[in-house]
């Protein structure tokens, strides 16, 4: 049975800065609270500190942290060490980044039980595999053996939650668990997550931007809004009759609306004609087959000011494609035409000019950002090797560019590590577009977003179509963005192009039987609508 969670007046600061200011809620045992608002909002921020944690470079300013009868922020530093993994349990975003690739997932998930003198090895491992059991991850008696890089994203994920739960916490932080993973693989993972919590009657924290979501785990939804309480009430009611005009602005943008498209095919000229394309990674053989072969035969026309979506499971291939199209992996078989030129496989081999207009915005921002240079040394580079920008030209460029992606110029001088996600996502479209790019490849840019950040980034790349006739080509496993942004959609799976659908169908069917159920796997913002899935038959191949 999960315990109590009294917070009361809570501030966190940064220096000068106020993160969290006098935030009070409580949550009952047993219930769950989601934390909801978008980035830099302070949800995690909150979320850390109910285990008396504060980031590096931040602190724990005030007020009271109480989580059944023990005071949190009064503890000494061994006693929240003592209560960390024990009491309160943290699940992150990033299941990837959170395990050690050097040890075994069974060493790890036991590590807890252990830490805390719970029980003996033996005991905690019996423990884990029913934990692997509870979490229905496949082959729970041997899953344990292997290390984190052989297990998918949505195992990992549950992994994760095993390693946490293994000490029997009162309190569960969930903290964006399913942001990164794809469709159908989600839904396994809340299945498993909410079947978990509710026969433990723990008590949870769900943080999350995906209103959706929330709406299927939650029993109370509290609204924050620049470190700020908006509004607190049951999920019921947020949904139905939310009280707080921020709120509706969040309602509004969970589910994307379609943006005006641009210009179709057969209206304006070819850009890019994929043909019979193949790639994949590993040494190659005698016929240039590579080891491991990733696409096989693709065929795609993308014309100039069009915007098409690739949508498909993790391992089917987008990423892939995307790669192979901005010359960072060499095709083994198949061509690729860029306005009406041969465009050559790699990049040592393209031209300046052709560098240029294929651009490529990639998923995780935390990598694809030097973290030991300000933003504005980032957006220089590409203005000063395409344009050869210098001095004041340079700065009014950057300050554009910052305007463009709706960020404070006051970035500008920041380093990457300093910005929230959704911020170092805009920096890194803002870095695609200093070139001036004829095409973007945009690899899932808005699945680790928040609603409202992420359709300000559909409204802009919208924009950009219609303003400067910008073609997309936009990688996603939400269908609902897909659909909000592309004139055209296509479906991989396996590596292989099932089907190619138009604006105008995608509410007439009937479809690929495989679109069907990613159309379906797309949470609905309303209550039960997992329950519903649940209950439904399994599709029939």
């Amino acid at each position: 049975m999960g315990a109590s969670v009294i917070v009361e007046n809570l501030c966190v600061a940064a220096g000068e800065q106020t993160l969290v200011d006098r935030l009070s809620f409580a949550i009952q045992p047993g219930e769950v609270l989601a934390l909801i608002g978008e980035s830099g909002s302070g949800k995690t921020t909150t979320a850390l500190a109910l285990m008396g944690h504060a980031r590096t470079g931040c602190r724990i300013s005030g007020g009271s942290v109480r989580i059944g009868d023990t005071e949190v922020l009064g503890l000494p530093p061994a006693g929240q060490r003592a209560l960390r993994g024990r009491t309160v349990a943290y699940i992150a975003q990033s299941a990837a980044a959170s395990f050690n690739p050097s040890r075994t997932i069974m060493d790890q998930t036991v590590e807890p039980a252990r830490i805390h003198g719970i029980c003996s090895r033996a005991e905690a491992e019996a423990k884990a595999v029913g934990l692997f059991r509870e979490l229905a991850l496949p082959d729970p008696e041997n899953i344990g053996s292997r290390y984190p890089h052989q297990v998918s994203g949505g195992q990992l994920q549950r992994l994760m939650a095993a390693m946490a739960l293994i000490a029997d916490p009162d309190v569960v932080i969930l903290d964006e668990p399913t942001t990164a993973l794809d469709v159908t693989t989600q839904i396994e993972v809340l299945r498993a997550f909410r079947r978990v919590v509710r026969e433990r009657r723990a008590t949870a924290v769900y943080v999350s931007h995906d209103l959706a979501v929330v709406a299927q785990m939650a029993d109370h939804i509290l609204v924050l809004r620049n470190g700020k309480m908006q509004e607190v009430a049951p999920t019921e009611r947020i949904l139905e009759a939310p009280s707080h005009s921020y709120t509706r602005s969040l309602l509004a943008a969970a589910r994307p609306e379609p943006r005006a498209s641009g210009q179709c095919s057969g209206e304006s000229e070819l850009l890019l004609d994929v043909r019979e394309l193949g790639a994949g990674y590993g040494p190659v053989d005698a016929k240039g087959r590579p080891a491991k072969l990733i696409l096989e035969g693709i065929d795609l026309k993308l014309y100039r000011g069009q915007a098409i979506g690739v949508i498909g499971e993790s391992g089917s291939g987008k990423t892939t494609l995307a790669r192979a199209i901005a010359g960072l992996i060499k095709p083994c078989h198949g061509s690729m035409l860029f306005n009406n030129r041969e465009l050559k496989p790699t990049l040592a081999e393209r031209s300046k000019e052709e560098l240029r207009r294929i651009q490529i915005v990639f998923q995780m921002a935390d990598t694809a950002l030097n973290p030991s240079q300000t933003i504005e040394r980032i957006l220089a580079r590409p203005l000063q090797f395409y344009k050869g920008l210098r001095g004041d030209p340079l700065r009014r460029r950057i300050h554009q560019l910052l305007d463009l992606v709706q960020l404070p110029r006051s970035v500008a001088g920041r380093l990457p590590g300093g910005l929230s996600g959704g911020q170092k996502q805009r920096v890194n479209l803002a870095r695609a577009l200093a070139a001036e790019p004829d095409l973007i490849l945009c690899d899932e840019v808005t699945s680790a977003l928040d609603t409202v950040v992420g359709a300000a980034v559909l409204d802009l790349i919208a924009e950009l179509r219609r303003e400067l006739g910008v073609s997309y080509l936009f990688i996603s496993h939400d269908l609902h963005t897909v659909r909000a942004v592309c004139d055209e959609i296509v479906v991989m799976q396996n590596g292989r192009k099932l089907a190619q659908v138009a604006r105008a169908d995608y509410d007439r069917g009937p479809h690929h039987p495989y679109y069907e159920l990613l159309a379906r796997s797309v949470p609905e913002l309303r209550r039960g609508w997992l329950d519903e899935m649940d209950r439904a038959p399994a599709p029939v191949d």
